[in-house]
């Protein structure tokens, strides 16, 4: 018996690729990053991962790779507070249309040069990038076409992953849980669900078998911005989704048997939820031990054949996050990879 077990996405950038976001010179940079990709890959495998990624070394931000750079962008977006009292600020769209200047396409190829086993590719759900549109609107680009632009280009992102040979294609649909902070109602969630299931019916079964949605309470200089939202509030809606594939951040949670026991009134034939059992915002590094613990816990809800594990979401997401270490990322990676095999060979008696 074997439990699947892969890695939410991005892993602490490199000193050199740091170095050299801020130096202002792209040609270091291309190069800091692709070795930065090798690096990464490698260490995946030999912490025994049997899914990489490129540990999004490329990318600033995992909200808004697809526009950065873009001219028709103000600085005054959204804002997303922290529980520490920090908070990061999205960008607002000033024009239309909306194209992506970058695909995660690219991203993925980089990988696949130097990965001897098979790489997903996380990608930003439309979801977030919807909140790029102002709420006073834009003059000549009304909300309904910039909806059909982000619906399109969304679209061309999974596909171009899909069929580039990705494993899997992860939406990061972080922004789930805070929407309920923001909007207790729940109306802002439900547009959220609705938008995203618009760009997942434009693919097949198949393909959707090979796209999955992370959600996760944050993580940001070891803070989360939506941990206090009931989990109850969210599952629900979430599994709404038409996706094969469901990434939880668990290990934080306080109560995880209780969440488990939602998860498992949700579940449906087809799909398979990777639950979280190792805590980026933690800085000490989880025993295998720990994490058998935890993946035991979660078999006693879920059907093992529907079960995987996953770390609670991505190590230093926002490029400029140096408080996780590269060596405590790995570290609970392989307890993570070490754990969930403890706790198949366990459950195989």
């Amino acid at each position: 018996m074997s439990i699947p077990s892969e890695p939410i996405g991005s892993l602490p950038r490199t000193s050199d690729v740091l170095n050299a976001m801020t130096g202002g010179d792209n040609q270091a940079l291309a190069k800091a990053v692709d070795v930065a990709v090798r690096e990464s890959v490698e260490a995946l495998e030999a912490a025994g991962s049997p899914v990489v990624t490129d540990g999004e070394q490329a990318k600033t931000s995992a909200w808004t790779y697809p526009v950065d750079g873009a001219e028709n962008l103000s600085p005054d977006g959204v804002a997303i507070p922290y529980a520490d009292g920090h908070h990061r600020q999205l960008p607002a769209l000033t024009a239309g249309p909306l194209r992506y200047r970058t695909r995660a396409e690219q991203y993925l190829r980089a990988a696949q040069k130097y990965a001897k086993v098979p790489v997903k590719q996380a990608v930003v759900a439309p979801s977030t990038l919807s909140l790029l549109y102002p709420p006073s609107g834009i003059a000549g680009y009304p909300r309904e076409q910039f909806i059909a632009d982000l619906l399109d280009e969304a679209e061309k992102d999974i596909r171009g992953c899909l069929d580039a040979g990705a494993h899997c294609v992860q939406l990061d649909f972080e922004e789930a849980r805070l929407s309920l902070k923001l909007d207790p109602s729940g109306g802002l969630l439900s547009t959220f669900v609705e938008l995203n299931n618009q760009v997942l019916s434009r693919f097949t079964e198949a393909e959707r078998a090979r796209i999955g949605v992370h959600t996760s309470a944050g993580s940001d200089q070891d803070t989360t911005h939506s941990l206090d939202v009931d989990y109850a509030d969210l599952l629900p809606r979430l599994f709404e989704l038409t996706a094969g594939n469901f990434y939880l951040q668990l290990a934080s949670e306080p109560d995880p048997e209780r969440v488990l026991h939602i998860v498992a009134q949700q579940l449906r034939p087809g799909i398979r939820v990777f639950v979280g059992v190792t805590d980026p915002n933690d800085p000490q590094v989880e025993t295998a031990e720990q994490v058998r613990d935890r993946v035991l816990l979660a078999a006693r809800h879920l059907p093992v054949d529907q079960l995987g594990t996953c770390d609670d979401t991505g190590f230093a997401p926002y490029a400029d996050d140096r408080s996780t270490s590269r060596q405590t990322a790995l570290a609970k990676i392989r307890a993570r990879i070490q754990g969930t095999t403890l706790a198949a060979a366990q459950l195989a008696g």
